[in-house]
């Protein structure tokens, strides 16, 4: 526990600073380098040691440029090569994946159907996932934006992890997260809208802008419940593959997968919901 809560009063002012005070290109810089620590992570639970050291960086570079070809798709590029070329560029990277599954048939080191998807999740779904906080912060008031998927998952994480622990009677899904309870996933859905109920009042002191009160609370629901699912998607994969963490990247938190995992899932459906209603 403390090792978690030194890690987090490091990381928390980082990734604020980042997110919110550093130009917008660092949000993509910072994304591209979880995305590739990311990559190498899941194709080594998958994979196994040889194939992630022979892969990886094909899988790290499609990573990077999907990033790069979302941060390219913003408006303010419109017309240039890099908007234009960009799709192109992460479509021949998927391409050469299955060109290698052709070549690679039948040797030592081949890839199967099951490292082909390892190794496009890692590339493709996970990089177009966290992309949706670089969606966020190009949107006019980005650099609050931004923080609603983290404000929303973290904030449930929190909770849910203290209400389990105290109220923790009923296990909610005991074959994929032994420790997860139903009382801790219902504190943790609290926790979202509670956290985003504290985040409508900074960001209204921050830019004097009234946020929708209902529609802050419907994230913080929606955010919480979809990085609770996150969560246990993950953790069917460790247990699948026989592992307890991701990585080590983060002293008592894991890697990043661990650690980013509920955002994975709350961000693409926060910045639907977010780019389609009025706040």
């Amino acid at each position: 526990m403390l090792q978690r809560i030194l890690v987090a009063v490091v990381g928390i002012p980082f990734l604020l600073a980042v997110l919110v005070v550093a130009p917008e290109w660092a949000t993509m810089a910072l994304l591209c380098g979880l995305c590739v620590i990311g990559a190498h992570e899941l194709i080594s639970a998958v994979c196994g040691g040889k194939k992630t050291r022979r892969w990886w960086g094909l899988a790290a570079m499609l990573s990077v440029f999907t990033v790069v070809c979302v941060w390219f798709a913003d408006g303010r590029f419109a017309g240039t090569a890099m908007q234009s070329v960009s799709p192109f560029l992460v479509t021949a990277l998927v391409v050469l994946v299955f060109i290698v599954m052709i070549t690679e048939h039948g040797r030592a080191e081949e890839l199967s159907f099951r490292d082909i998807c390892t190794i496009l999740v890692a590339g493709v779904v996970i990089p177009l996932a966290l992309s949706c906080l670089l969606r966020l912060r190009l949107m006019p008031h980005g650099s609050g934006l931004v923080l609603i998927p983290l404000v929303a998952a973290f904030s449930s994480d929190s909770l849910a992890l203290f209400a389990g622990m105290a109220l923790g009677r009923h296990k909610l899904a005991s074959l994929v997260s032994p420790k997860k309870t139903v009382e801790g996933s219902i504190g943790g859905l609290v926790g979202g809208m509670a956290g985003m109920v504290i985040f409508r009042i900074i960001f209204f002191l921050c830019t004097e802008i009234p946020l929708n009160i209902i529609w802050c609370v419907v994230l913080g629901l929606v955010g919480a419940a979809m990085g609770q699912m996150g969560d246990l998607v993950f953790s069917a994969i460790k247990r699948e593959f026989g592992i307890k963490d991701y990585g080590k990247l983060l002293p008592g938190h894991g890697g990043v997968l661990d650690r980013f995992d509920s955002v994975i899932f709350a961000a693409p459906v926060l910045w639907l919901i977010i780019s389609h209603v009025s706040l």
